[in-house]
């Protein structure tokens, strides 16, 4: 039975029947597009003060600390993934070596393999826990899989690090929102939230434990990195934030209105509850499509050719194709019917 806050959540995404690319946007609840409107008007009539987002912006990251189970002080803001790993990718020392995952986002990829002087080694997902050396100083990887959905066995990966004195990195843009997310447990977690969070697109995360906070030089330090926000437009002094704040970098105005309303939704919510249902019509999709349950909300089988992908687009379903696999994500607005509309349609 669905509890009264997730089918409040459910009913304020309206009736998007057929939306199965959530792996690749997501949608904005009703009160993001009224909050966003509400701001664009205020904009127009020249009756917004930049001061003014502030505390929006200190009640959502509020928000997505609770969600993640961290303190504020233990979160930065951002707006893309990749500039919050090169961050990180920065503080690896010369020499030292990063595992990353096999076929891993190239957001949290990329920006260590321009690092020079030091080494990246790749290993399966499966594989990556083994993989784990004394000479690892990083292990970098997605918590779910954005090409296949596969999650990640945290346990395995935490208990070798920790054997091996190897600090952790977890993506969690796919998971945050939909899968229960304990951001405490890694060194660092970065997550965009304009997927199963919701959010308008320039809203990301960087959560950094206190053991890793001091190997951190704030690159991107600007205006908004200091103590005292307004008193930090300036140069030469510079006073930055205590803590993660100080690894702030200055905020898309407008599409932290969106993500308010989005990320306060879903901390409110039960996620373990989430994932119950979009996994359960996962599985429900996998057992219709005579392919073992994945156990997950984003579902995924080979598609070389796009000729799957291509039916359920012309039957008005949208889904996603990723390294040559069909990619069907389920969450908060899908139903049983979105399920039999992709068998029908590939019967």
């Amino acid at each position: 039975m669905t509890s009264a806050p997730l089918q409040s959540a459910i009913d304020s995404f309206g009736d998007p029947r057929g939306y199965l690319a959530v792996a690749s946007i997501g949608l904005p609840p009703r009160q993001a597009v009224e909050a966003l409107t509400a701001d664009l008007d205020a904009w127009w009539h020249a009756n917004r003060d930049p001061r003014g987002y502030d505390e929006v912006i200190d009640r959502t990251r509020a928000s997505y600390a609770a969600l993640v189970g961290v303190h504020p002080d233990r979160v930065a803001q951002g707006s893309q993934t990749s500039v919050l790993a090169a961050l990180v990718a920065s503080a690896v020392p010369d020499g030292a070596e990063v595992l990353c995952v096999d076929g891993d986002f190239s957001s949290i990829v990329f920006p260590f393999l321009q690092r020079q002087g030091i080494r990246v080694r790749q290993a399966p997902l499966e594989a990556l826990a083994d993989s784990i050396t004394d000479d690892t100083w990083l292990v970098v990887f997605s918590l779910v899989q954005s090409s296949s959905g596969k999650v990640a066995d945290v346990e395995s990966i935490r208990a070798a690090a920790a054997r091996h004195n190897t600090y952790t990195m977890c993506d969690t843009t796919q998971a945050a929102g939909v899968l229960p997310v304990d951001a405490s447990i890694f060194d660092v977690t970065v997550c965009h939230t304009y997927k199963w969070l919701c959010a308008p697109r320039g809203v990301a995360f960087l959560t950094v434990a206190e053991r890793f906070d001091a190997l951190l030089t704030p690159l991107y330090a600007g205006w908004y990195a200091g103590g005292d926000i307004w008193q930090s437009c300036y140069g030469p002094n510079m006073n930055l934030a205590p803590a993660a704040r100080r690894f702030d970098v200055s905020p898309a105005w407008q599409a932290w209105i969106g993500a308010e309303q989005s990320i306060a939704l879903f901390a409110g919510l039960d996620i373990g509850e989430v994932w119950a249902r979009t996994s359960g019509l996962g599985d429900a999709l996998c057992d219709g499509l005579g392919i073992p349950q994945q156990h997950q909300a984003i579902v995924s089988w080979p598609d070389p050719d796009g000729a799957d992908l291509t039916k359920l687009i012309d039957a008005g379903i949208r889904a996603s194709g990723r390294a040559g696999r069909l990619r069907a994500s389920f969450h908060l607005w899908n139903t049983e019917a979105d399920v039999e509309a992709v068998l029908t349609t590939l019967r």
